[in-house]
């Protein structure tokens, strides 16, 4: 691999400890509309699109009040997850001070990014943005956009940073390197390691370590 020009960041579970806080919004905007207990797993199944396909799946019956719900109920909850990991502004500013440009491509909908963006006092470090939809999985595509973007890089001075096996596959789709996330408690390092990803991950500063040697 040549030297890292640009770093393409995935949020939840990889900037930040952010999915008991999705599943928790989730729960207590849908729970009272469909009457009925949800599990966590009954949640994670609908992943994949954003908020928005969620909701629609799982609440299809009230899906602008489901919607405006989970808004209201992920900001109210966001101090369960108060910050990005320990060792991730460090990374972030290290990066700004090298000159690296850093981009965020996340399956979260766009109100919700920007809300845990906001909290987390991260926005301007990204210098583009692409969000999931409502339909389906769109990773590959936004990933695909960012690069369309920075047509002045090469694929391979480029890298994607994420925790999920769909990462992995994005990226292979998209033509770049895959540095799988392992730190986050919701993790599933045996999913990653079986397809294969560039770089693989258990911590933060493992993760710096290398990262500071490529730029």
């Amino acid at each position: 691999m040549r030297k890292i020009k640009a770093v393409i960041f995935d949020l939840d579970g990889t900037l930040a400890n952010t999915l008991p806080l999705c599943i928790s919004a989730f729960r207590k905007s849908i729970e009272p509309l469909i009457n009925r207990e949800i599990s966590d797993e009954e949640i994670i199944a609908t992943f994949g699109p954003s908020e928005e396909g969620t909701i629609e799946a799982l609440a299809p019956d009230f899906y602008d009040k489901g919607l405006a719900d989970y808004i209201t109920q992920y900001t109210a909850l966001h101090d369960m997850c108060p910050q990005i990991f320990d060792g991730m502004p460090q990374i972030l500013e290290t990066l700004k001070i090298n000159g690296i440009r850093t981009a965020m491509v996340t399956g979260k909908g766009k109100a919700s990014a920007d809300i845990s963006l906001q909290h987390f006092g991260i926005t301007t470090y990204f210098e583009l943005l692409e969000t999931g939809i409502r339909t389906g999985p769109s990773k590959p595509e936004g990933i695909k956009t960012i690069l369309n973007k920075w047509e002045d890089l090469d694929k391979d001075e480029i890298i994607y940073v994420g925790d999920a096996p769909s990462d992995i596959t994005a990226c292979r789709e998209a033509g770049i390197s895959i540095v799988a996330a392992a730190w986050a408690e919701t993790a599933e390092p045996e999913k990653l390691i079986a397809l294969h990803p560039d770089e693989l991950f258990y911590t933060v500063n493992d993760f710096a370590e290398w990262l500071y040697g490529k730029i």
